[in-house]
């Protein structure tokens, strides 16, 4: 054989031993991938981008869009902030972009922008907003944006509550519900034990006769108990857990309204009785609650959990004199109350987004993100069984007082009506304290207003 045929014998052997590693190597790569792409991203250690999707160090430049009104408040902006930075170290590629309005006006920000043609790609807001983006077309089942495996470590009643006609349109970040704010330097002035607040409407009424009394060490008037009956679409979501606190219904077995019920009847003829004797300053928002409740001129009152952030942002100390409890009961109540939360609602985009959306919600939703912030920004308890562990939280004694509470929790209504719907039941609060009107006959009134607007 002579020697140029053996070189190129040698050479042919070369290249066949060459392509058989490549085809194998390839092989073995795009099993890699696949199985990459399948596996479940819950935590954020494991929110890995692979070469080939969305959301890689090498892939495509993507921006997302997402609305959030937080960033433009004081105490929120900082977190918020890290979560962009540390979700864009993790995705090179994705950039986020804030649409940002006041929090009154986000939700017709992003309804109106889609109108326009420029729909954003996620909204950070509140679950009572899921009706009006269903109804605009524009809220993504989640089970077609986020892994199974992240959903399903939710608890049951956590994705309920965030369900419309049983689809899962939002997943909350944690669960915010209402409960009583008291402090505990005004019922030590009063003669009350601090260690010991109020389980009843009843108990909370003899203690308020003795708060009533107080001054603030302003001088001014101390409200005893606040409940928020301003016009504005939480506050409605206030009056149905109130409504449940005595055990009542709006909506009957059937789904028919139902404004006769003992519950209902009960809930409105308290809110009349706070009025009468001057224990809570009328027509009030959340806010202004909690911006008396920080300057010590009221004792109690309901907020959702996080809005401690809001109180201590008026005065720090405030940290020191504020306690928390479960909801009351009333009449034939057991202090049930309806659900609340900030949740991720995700607008499909098209494939590339929906990835880099899903990627960011399952990037924020974890412990190693917000434990702090549930634990020292906006106390709140869990959704998921990945956070229930979270030390912080789990220690927190503001926490603490209510931490029950997430056991008597109902959904709140979701209809795609259901924010005017609310306000209907704010006309009616104010009805029957600014409007000295009857309970009976303010509610028959209430029950013409709403019919065109029940699903």
């Amino acid at each position: 054989m002579t020697r140029r045929r053996m070189s190129a014998l040698i050479l042919a052997c070369l290249l066949v031993l060459m392509t058989g590693c490549a085809n194998h190597n390839t092989a073995k790569e795009s099993g890699t991938e696949t199985e990459s792409n399948t596996k479940t991203n819950i935590n954020a250690e494991e929110n890995t981008p692979t070469a080939n999707t969305p959301g890689a160090d090498s892939g495509s430049p993507v921006t997302i869009k997402i609305a959030n009104y937080a960033v433009l408040e004081k105490g929120y902006e900082e977190f918020w902030q890290n979560v962009k930075e540390g979700y864009e170290a993790k995705y090179p590629n994705i950039t986020v972009e804030w649409v940002t309005a006041p929090y009154g006006e986000i939700l017709n920000q992003v309804i109106n922008m889609a109108g326009g043609g420029d729909k954003v790609d996620c909204v950070f807001g509140e679950d009572i907003w899921i009706p009006s983006l269903v109804e605009a077309g524009l809220a993504a089942p989640m089970d077609q944006v986020l892994d199974s495996d992240f959903l399903n470590d939710y608890y049951p009643d956590a994705l309920a509550a965030h369900s419309m006609d049983g689809t899962v349109y939002a997943v909350p970040l944690y669960l915010t519900p209402p409960v009583l704010f008291y402090n505990k330097e005004l019922f030590k002035e009063a003669g009350l034990d601090p260690e010991k607040p109020p389980k009843s409407y009843d108990e909370m009424m003899v203690m308020a006769e003795t708060l009533s009394q107080l001054k603030s060490s302003d001088g001014n008037k101390v409200y005893a108990f606040g409940f928020p009956t301003g016009s504005v679409i939480v506050v409605g979501s206030y009056l149905q857990g109130l409504i449940k606190n005595f055990g009542g219904e709006i909506l009957d077995a059937d789904g028919k309204l139902d404004v006769k019920n003992a519950g209902f009847v009960d809930a409105f003829k308290f809110l009349q009785e706070l009025d009468e004797k001057g224990y809570n300053p009328q027509n009030a928002k959340a806010k202004d609650l909690r911006n008396l409740f920080a300057l010590g001129q009221l004792a109690m009152y309901y907020d959702k959990t996080g809005g401690i952030n809001g109180v201590t942002s008026i005065n720090p100390a405030a940290a020191d004199f504020t306690a928390t409890a479960c909801p009351l009961a009333g009449g034939g109540g057991t202090g049930e109350t309806v659900s609340q939360s900030h949740c991720f609602i995700a607008i499909d985009n098209g494939q590339e987004k929906k990835e880099a959306v899903k990627n960011f919600i399952q990037y924020v939703i974890t412990p190693e993100v917000m434990e702090d912030y549930m634990t020292n920004i906006a106390p709140a308890y869990p959704a998921k069984k990945a956070m229930e562990h979270m030390e912080g939280v789990n220690n927190s004694a503001f926490l603490a007082g209510a931490r029950d509470t997430v056991n008597h929790l109902s959904p709140s209504l979701m209809f795609p009506t259901v924010a005017d719907f609310n306000l209907e039941l704010c006309a009616l609060a104010q009805a029957v304290t600014m409007g000295d009107e009857e309970v009976q006959t303010a509610a028959a009134d209430f029950e013409k207003s709403v019919q065109p607007l029940l699903p």
